[in-house]
């Protein structure tokens, strides 16, 4: 019997520190030989930084910090202290409007990106112009669940991959017809490329090999992850 080759996810190491303005997709190409298929996951910090998306805060007042949350946020759901819920004009429902003090220098903020899906877009087309190979790029951030302690990576951008694969009207191993299963691949790649990653080993870019090749194809995390008022029984 052939066996499934399965996944691998591959740390990028070595990349420089990362400036408003440098060519993220420029950077990640000299860093890694790329193939056609392959699924290049960067973090929210470095292309947040590349888009000039830094703020200054005063480290010793934690108002400072909040404010920020505040600016970032179209509704405040729940206060707690410093910690806000809040919703993002993305439609994020997080922790502190993704507002994000680690892996930056001290005095400073990291804002999420105005448009992910189109930083996300812009990265893929720069690979493609650089390498010539066709990839899809995901760019990921870290989120709380409700419900569940700890964090964990998911898709706050994407391009190039279809960010939900939908089973609905296939058949189980039973051969019963499924009626709600959607899957989120976007997020489950974001979780596996955190593997190696890490938070605190500078490795701030993953490639995940061998993702079935039947979810390329166009979509938005925004447009397609992110659930609607309408559909959402908390709000």
């Amino acid at each position: 019997m052939e066996q499934d080759p399965g996944l691998s996810v591959l740390g990028v190491t070595g990349l420089p520190e990362v400036s408003p303005g440098d060519d993220l997709a420029g950077m990640i190409g000299r860093g890694v030989r790329l193939r056609s298929g392959d699924v290049v996951v960067v973090t929210q910090k470095i292309v947040s930084k590349a888009e000039g998306r830094i703020v200054a805060v005063d480290p010793a007042d934690g108002q400072s910090r909040v404010a920020v949350a505040e600016q970032e946020a179209v509704r405040v759901l729940r206060r707690r202290g410093e910690l806000l819920i809040t919703e993002t004009p993305h439609g994020f429902v997080c922790a502190n409007s993704g507002v994000d003090h680690s892996n930056i220098a001290a005095g400073y903020a990291a804002l999420l990106p105005v448009d992910s899906d189109r930083s996300a877009r812009r990265i893929r087309d720069g690979l493609r112009a650089s390498t010539g190979v066709e990839v899809a790029v995901i760019v990921s951030d870290t989120f709380g669940r409700a419900w569940r302690n700890g964090v964990t990576d998911v898709a706050i951008g994407s391009a190039g991959i279809r960010p939900i694969v939908d089973l609905r009207g296939t058949a189980d191993v039973f051969g019963r017809t499924l009626v709600a299963t959607e899957i989120c691949v976007v997020d489950e790649i974001a979780a596996a490329a955190e593997l190696v990653m890490g938070k605190t080993a500078s490795v701030p870019v993953a490639v995940v090999r061998g993702v079935d090749p039947s979810w390329f194809g166009e979509g938005s995390v925004v447009g397609d992850v992110v659930r609607s008022p309408a559909e959402d029984l908390f709000r």
